[in-house]
């Protein structure tokens, strides 16, 4: 069975509410959201390894989720390190507006330690849960080293930590270098609007960086959906590094509606968003069939709080009281 590599933190969240309901919720959070997501996807057509740092003080607790899943190749490529596991206590002012306190922190994968980790991997999946999952020599260094796809969700490489762990919205250096290093990227509109700052408009940087690396780019909207810009010619899971005799690219752009969801917790959306249109994509579907099951199981998880027990939610095999 074909292995697909998935890089991320699993973060300890806090989540309060603005109507004060049932909050806070303390429940796993950041790439756990991911991972309930792949193994909710039927047929289980890929294993999935999950390359992630443990903090010591929640390295039991992080096991114990991870054996809930079924999809989970083997938790050999985990790392329990010797520093608190990352927390993030997330604070909602609207429907889809928070702020955001970051504290505590393990280590960035080294290229030393990643190398051994995506060894027999066909297909990697990448999300920035705390910005600092690698940086970008090691990014680069995955890309030379990895011939397949490599899909990453860019999130909080662009955001910032400031005083008292609060986390802010910025640009991000060398943008045009990180993108080079992934086939598939997804933001949301927030965050392409904060990569393209420098250009003007976001919709503009979209379809100028779209074209060798990365040839699918993905918009997470909210309650509007999803759009993507892709090369028209492009195979977006293909192996990376294809040439082009041509320096303009031909491309394809599209949107794909939302399916409505009421009330409910937003948090992880994006995160089962992303894994399932992956996983779709990987499957064979088509770009926007693939978009189409991402957005009704985006839309699904906002009745459920947390990542323990999300992927027996998003299968239909329990209801919540």
């Amino acid at each position: 069975m074909p292995i697909l590599g998935v890089i991320g933190t699993m973060v300890w969240d806090t989540i309060w509410r603005e109507s004060g309901v049932r909050s806070p919720v303390e429940e796993w959070g950041g790439i756990s959201y991911a991972l309930a997501a792949a193994d909710a996807v039927a047929p289980r057509d890929y294993q999935v390894r999950p390359l992630v740092k443990l903090g010591h003080d929640l390295a039991e607790r992080g096991r114990r989720f991870l054996q809930e899943l079924s999809v989970i190749e083997t938790d050999a490529t985990l790392a329990v390190v010797d520093a608190p596991n990352p927390r993030v206590e997330l604070r909602y002012t609207s429907g889809e507006r928070r702020g955001e306190w970051l504290r505590g922190g393990v280590p960035p994968w080294t290229w030393a330690e990643l190398a051994p980790r995506i060894a027999g991997c066909d297909a990697l999946y990448v999300n920035f849960i705390t910005g600092s999952e690698f940086d970008l020599e090691v990014a680069q260094q995955v890309r030379r080293a990895f011939g397949g796809p490599i899909y990453a969700d860019m999130h909080s490489l662009l955001l910032a930590t400031g005083a008292g762990g609060q986390r802010y919205r910025r640009s991000l250096d060398r943008w045009s270098e990180w993108l080079r290093c992934f086939d598939v990227v997804q933001l949301n509109e927030d965050e392409l609007r904060a990569i393209s700052a420098h250009w003007g408009d976001p919709w503009e940087f979209a379809a100028a960086v779209v074209g060798r690396q990365p040839e699918l780019l993905f918009v997470t909207l909210g309650p509007n959906g999803a759009a993507y810009v892709m090369a028209a010619d492009a195979l977006p899971l293909g192996r990376a590094g294809r040439s082009r005799a041509e320096s303009r690219v031909t491309l394809r752009t599209g949107r794909v509606a939302a399916v409505a969801a009421e009330g409910g917790d937003p948090t992880g959306c994006g995160d089962v968003w992303g894994m399932t249109v992956l996983r779709a994509l990987l499957a064979g579907r088509d770009v926007e069939s693939a978009m189409q099951l991402a957005n009704a199981a985006a839309s699904r998880s906002v009745a459920h709080r947390g990542a323990s027990g999300l992927n027996r939610f998003l299968r239909g095999e329990i209801e919540l009281a």
